[in-house]
């Protein structure tokens, strides 16, 4: 498999078509933030999407004429999870751990992600290849060693 050619390598500033289009920066300024809707559930590798019962706490009362809001409804209604297209990812050989960065090293959200909540439309904006990490491994006094990130078995 030639690098350039991984789903992994994908370019910044490219947004990805969701299920539903989803503001950020419209729900941070009513107050949410990453990990309320983001939670680190453990192991801690992954951070989650928001539940869609979450989503209607909100949205049973608010924006509810929107034909958006009524395919989110519908999916709650039908227990069914929309699809979100993951925007940030890292090959299956790589361990990376949510847990480690945020609460352990306590490096925020936006270091890895841009500046999400000032995004009405979500798109990658910074790489999370090889290079992008050792250099922020490297900035931090944190391993590069082959085995602190990859699966040596």
């Amino acid at each position: 498999l030639h690098l350039y050619r991984s789903p992994f390598v994908t370019p910044v500033n490219v947004a990805k078509e969701q299920p539903i289009p989803f503001s950020h920066k419209a729900h941070v300024s009513q107050g949410l933030n990453c990990a309320g809707c983001h939670p680190i559930r453990d192991p801690g590798y992954q951070a989650g999407y928001p539940k869609e019962a979450f989503c209607m706490g909100c949205h049973a009362a608010i924006k509810k004429e929107s034909p958006h809001i009524q395919k989110l409804a519908a999916a709650f209604k039908a227990k069914q999870p929309l699809l979100w297209v993951k925007v940030y990812g890292v090959p299956d050989y790589v361990w990376f751990s949510h847990a480690s960065h945020v609460q352990d090293a306590r490096i925020g959200c936006a270091e890895c992600h841009g500046r999400v909540a000032e995004r009405d439309v979500l798109a990658k904006e910074k790489p999370t290849n090889m290079h992008s990490c050792m250099q922020c491994h490297a900035k931090r006094g944190a391993s590069n060693g082959c085995d602190f990130c990859h699966n040596s078995q």
